[in-house]
């Protein structure tokens, strides 16, 4: 296919790369003017979006989602399929999907999981919203940019999965790093800690796969000074989306809330910012 890539950060190059080494035709354009290997350079966002069968967006929040798509609309060629796979609110996913649908357009929001380890890789989980026609036309794309694509349902259904699934992300991580606090605390050895809660009703991925305590579990951030694979703020902005999601439709998340409220501390004023959202563990045990 020929595809247009905009937003060429931490997330989006590796993404465009592997499109690339798949043997896809990749245009990609970033304001930062980022160069990639076997991607050509556009100068602007008309020309990674004119011609191609497929663009994707990998943008910071909603406010720029909502623009660049706007731009994206007035370039595209009619049956271009519009996949953001950046995260965002509900109600900005569902009126990107109306520009596209007024344009005559296929779209679909698509955000991802799965970290930059996982950009890299090729692993990342995405959670689909839009119609089966587009989905269809995009399944093939997400197989190699991921290991798991799932169709959520209509339009904005990608970017409430991801809502939910990190406020679970969130809340889990913040009880693994409490758990491995009153552990140091009450004598017990790290290794030990793990090697039950593991293997037992403590098991979860922020324990398993993700493990916040350095020397301990597989490889994770942690053993890389906390260097991020998804960074706290990051963390930060998914939770004030789960919070303002859960106030607009009147739901009870008093543990996202709460997890909001602690990772808005570490990032504004524990040191949080620049490191991974497992450094909570570090943050609890230095005090």
């Amino acid at each position: 296919m020929k595809i247009g890539f905009i937003g060429l950060g931490n997330m989006g190059a590796p993404m465009a790369r592997n499109l690339a080494k798949a043997g896809h035709e990749v245009t990609g354009y970033d304001t930062a003017e980022v160069v990639l290997e076997g991607v050509r350079k556009a100068g602007s966002i008309a020309e990674a979006v004119r011609g191609m069968e497929v663009v994707i967006t990998m943008l910071p929040n909603g406010a720029i989602v909502r623009a660049v798509h706007a731009d994206i609309v007035g370039a595209a060629d009619p049956e271009t399929l519009i996949v953001d796979c950046s995260t965002v609110d509900v109600e900005s996913a569902r009126a990107v999907h109306q520009l596209a649908e007024k344009a005559g357009l296929l779209s679909l929001d698509a955000p991802a999981s799965g970290g930059t380890g996982g950009a890299e890789a090729g692993t990342l989980t995405f959670m689909v919203g839009g119609s089966d026609a587009a989905f269809a036309k995009g399944r093939p794309l997400f197989d190699i940019m991921g290991q798991k694509a799932v169709h959520c349902g209509a339009a904005g259904a990608g970017q409430a999965a991801k809502i939910c699934n990190n406020m679970i992300l969130g809340i889990s991580m913040i009880g693994v790093c409490e758990a491995f606090h009153l552990a140091d605390r009450l004598g017990l050895d790290r290794q030990a800690m793990f090697d039950v809660a593991s293997t037992s009703s403590g098991s979860c991925w922020s324990l398993n796969t993700y493990c916040p305590a350095p020397g301990v579990g597989p490889k994770s951030p942690a053993d890389n000074d906390y260097k991020p694979g998804f960074a706290a703020e990051l963390m930060l902005k998914d939770l004030d989306l789960s919070q303002a999601a859960a106030q607009e439709s009147g739901a009870a998340t008093e543990m996202g809330r709460h997890a909001r409220d602690i990772y808005k501390a570490f990032v504004e004023e524990g040191g949080g910012r620049g490191r991974d959202f497992s450094a909570i563990l570090e943050k609890l045990t230095n005090g």
